[in-house]
């Protein structure tokens, strides 16, 4: 079979199922079998195997504590302490609680690493708040939903463990790119939450007085300094990110325990169980991307299209944009792990044909994939915020769309300048940063 007749097969089955509804991480799995039937030269156990192979990886543990790490903060209380810091810097601009939302999570993003956690967490205390002080439910679903997103690009992320670990670019090298994409798309949510402000009236708060400013920060302190010890700790090379995970869980733990006592010894099976039930989903998908994307390389399906795109003369800027358009659409679909391990493992090659920064290609592909999240049909951070705020998904769109359109423009921004992301890990990491 040649690798146009074997893609068709792949991708055909794979669409075929997904739209009868089949899970994904069930559909990725059952598209390959066809292909292992056709070809004398593969058994169906060949699957199993690839799964089993794509398991046996140290990096992927970071996966599951980092989710753990995440559930043990809401847990133990921590966005309610990262609310007030927010609020006393914020709080005092038009639309108020919105800018409180984007700040928010801009903090939780640098603790969590999950975009999911970061929707239920914080959507779940603002968004019954939001609609009680008057701001319209689309719009609290809406700016809940889209700041959500900055979860896997604000570091630490498991998205960038993942996809550091998979095609071997340095993972603190990724963290520290994420830093200005991640201020940059909070900025440019606030701006647009400034404009609904002034249309719609929103409410506006007292500004806080630098004692309450202080006294929140001092509540949330100890908190605030996750990001620092796990993006330090891997930047500083203390320990790896698999490493810096375990880091995260203990601290969290300790913080919820010992220091804040917001979680109780009954409470943590239930936070135990809740991670494992994630992780195992998150596993299971990366196991049946894995095989799909092995029968992606077996055929030669990325040196084929590497070959097609060589014939249209693209240069760096025309591939980062086909990039994120590609992402952009396949995250509309499916998760983001298994798109990072078939469309990521398919275009690495011809973004390194020519000549895209590894650390460009991969920021384009995150930011792409956590936009997926508020965009339907999966658009899981969107469904999570919607069932929130108890309105239908659909009732949200037009605002979502009305936030999305500058996060685009940031996206955009970094397609075309990508020094603008670079220089931070060329100054910090420059052995390990080209």
């Amino acid at each position: 079979m040649t690798p146009g007749e074997v893609a068709a097969i792949l991708f055909g089955t794979f669409g075929v199922l997904v739209f009868l509804r089949v899970p994904v991480a069930f559909a990725l799995g059952l598209a390959v079998v066809p292909v292992f039937f056709i070809s004398d030269r593969l058994t169906p156990m060949l699957l199993m195997r690839e799964m089993f192979k794509s398991y046996n990886a140290f990096v992927l543990l970071a996966v599951p504590f980092f989710l753990l790490a995440a559930n043990l903060m809401n847990s133990a209380g921590i966005t309610d302490r990262l609310i007030r810091v927010a609020r006393a810097m914020v709080g005092h601009l038009p639309g108020g609680l919105g800018h409180v939302n984007v700040v928010v999570s801009m903090l939780f993003a640098g603790i969590s690493g999950s975009s999911t956690a970061d929707a239920a967490g914080i959507g779940s205390l603002l968004i019954p708040q939001m609609k009680k002080e008057g701001y319209d439910s689309s719009f609290a679903v809406a700016i809940t939903a889209c700041s959500s997103v900055m979860g896997v690009i604000i570091p630490p992320s498991i998205l960038m463990v993942v996809w550091g670990g998979l095609m071997s670019v340095s993972i603190g090298g990724l963290f520290l790119a994420g830093v200005v994409p991640g201020v940059l798309i909070a900025l440019s949510q606030m701006v647009t939450v400034y404009v609904y402000a002034k249309r719609r009236g929103y409410p506006v708060h007292t500004r806080a007085t630098l004692v309450e400013l202080l006294k929140a920060t001092a509540g949330a302190s100890l908190a605030l300094m996750t990001p620092l010890i796990i993006v330090g700790g891997i930047v500083g090379g203390f320990f790896t990110p698999t490493e810096a995970s375990v880091v995260a869980v203990i601290y969290s733990l300790v913080l919820g325990l010992v220091v804040y006592r917001t979680i109780t010894p009954r409470q943590l099976p239930l936070v135990l169980y809740d991670s494992a039930r994630f992780a195992a989903i998150t596993l299971f998908c990366i196991g049946t991307a894995s095989a799909f994307g092995w029968c992606l390389a077996y055929f030669k399906i990325p040196a084929a299209l590497v070959s097609q795109i060589d014939q249209m003369g693209l240069g760096i800027i025309g591939i980062g944009i086909m990039t994120a358009l590609a992402f952009l659409l396949i995250g509309m679909f499916i998760d983001a792990i298994p798109a990072i391990i078939i469309l990521g493992t398919v275009l690495f090659p011809v973004t390194e044909h020519v000549g895209m920064h590894p650390i460009h290609f991969a920021i384009i592909g995150v930011i792409s994939l956590a936009f997926g999240l508020v965009t339907p049909p999966y658009g899981l951070c969107l469904l999570i915020a919607a069932s929130i705020g108890k309105i239908r998904l659909i009732d949200a769109l037009r605002d979502v769309c009305v936030i999305l359109l500058p996060m685009l423009g940031v996206l955009l921004a970094i397609i075309l300048l990508p020094d603008l992301i670079l220089f931070l890990p060329r100054w910090i990491m420059p052995s390990f940063v080209n």
